[in-house]
């Protein structure tokens, strides 16, 4: 594959072949970041089959990345926070560029491409101002800077777009950090995490948890084909919480969905990705440091399944259920509530798996 690429990559520097598509640099389904046992760090593509159909070079850890829509580009993000992203062409497996956060700003590991392409919406951190923005970069023209808007909240996180339309989702965790006090938070007792709708660089909704869930930190979206948000939260409080996710409806009320104190308790206060299932029946949650994987019913917002899964981080669609990813260098399929695992040598894959084309 990696010839194939090579090949195909020369073509083009010559003009004799079209503009590229994913299909070109091997139809990846997903893409993940992950480590090396050397302690590089790749972006690496993903098959249907689960298979590693190539692995590019970071120049430090990755958290997660957004896929262009039709072109074979990703844009890789450092972990939060973090002033740099990665432009790569999946085809060569060379970088394209390196975009740098602003003077005053810093990435906070996430962005999403406009329906066509022509725009990248990176959440960012305004941290004199104490206040989120989301960057806006001109793809065509390199990924230039070419404007930004404010978030709707503090701490921006996760963004989407919703399908089918010009509107972009964006998680507000709430809570205000510093790149003098590395990853420290400094607003615990105040903060107050939202999700954000903008349309045009427009703040056109924002919806709010009761305020006795204040310190639950909105951190991680997916979007369904209904334009239908699932969130996953983290906790930042110091007792028991009852819950941490939830689903809303632009233009609707949020609705929380629900497991026993046990089940709840093994989630250790921590979601580190959200996805709905192909169909949008059905969200599942993954806890890294519970080591589990809850699945819940979009219709009667309850707990049906938990799979233990050590290390479990990234979810996606797939198929009928979902592909999950671990710390242990695991990729996983999750169907009808059973996982079946199987290892990757040498990759250990950090917190996300994003989809291609979805």
């Amino acid at each position: 594959m990696t010839s194939r690429r090579q090949f195909l990559a020369g073509l083009l520097a010559t003009g004799l072949v079209p503009t590229p598509t994913w299909a070109d640099a091997g139809s990846p389904k997903y893409l993940s970041a992950a480590a090396l046992p050397d302690g590089s760090y790749v972006l690496c593509g993903i098959g249907a089959a689960q298979d590693v159909l190539f692995q590019i070079p970071l120049p430090a850890r990755g958290h997660a990345a957004a896929a262009h829509p039709t072109q074979p580009e990703a844009v890789a993000f450092a972990r939060r926070p973090g002033t740099f992203a990665i432009v790569i062409d999946c085809l060569s497996g060379k970088p394209k560029t390196t975009m740098a956060a602003p003077e005053g700003r810093h990435f906070y590991g996430h962005g999403a491409f406009s329906s066509d392409g022509q725009w990248l919406f990176t959440t960012e951190n305004d941290y004199e101002a104490g206040q989120g923005c989301v960057g806006v970069w001109d793809v065509a023209a390199g990924y230039v800077r070419a404007d930004e808007f404010a978030s709707g909240g503090v701490g921006p996180h996760d963004i989407k777009l919703l399908p089918g339309t010009d509107t972009i989702v964006i998680a507000n965790g709430g809570i205000d950090t510093h790149p003098d006090s590395g990853r420290t938070k400094l607003n615990i007792a105040t903060m107050e995490p939202n999700l954000s709708y903008v349309t045009n660089g427009r703040l056109i909704e924002t919806v709010a948890l009761d305020p006795s869930l204040h310190k639950n930190s909105i951190r991680h979206l997916d979007v369904a084909a209904s334009g239908l948000v699932a969130f996953g939260m983290q906790w930042q409080g110091d007792t028991e919480i009852a819950v941490l996710a939830g689903v809303h409806q632009l233009g609707g009320q949020i609705e929380l969905l629900t497991a026993g104190s046990s089940e709840m308790r093994e989630m250790r206060g921590y979601v580190g990705s959200i996805a709905f299932a192909p169909d949008g029946n059905s969200v599942a949650a993954t806890s890294p440091v519970g080591g589990v994987v809850q699945i819940y019913d979009v219709e009667t917002k309850e707990l049906t399944y938990r799979i233990a899964a050590a290390d479990a981080g990234g979810v996606a669609a797939r198929e009928a259920g979902f592909i999950i990813t671990t710390g242990y260098g695991e990729l996983g399929q999750i169907t009808d509530g059973q996982l079946a695992l199987s290892k990757t040598a040498r990759l250990a894959w950090d917190n996300h798996i994003v989809p291609v084309g979805g």
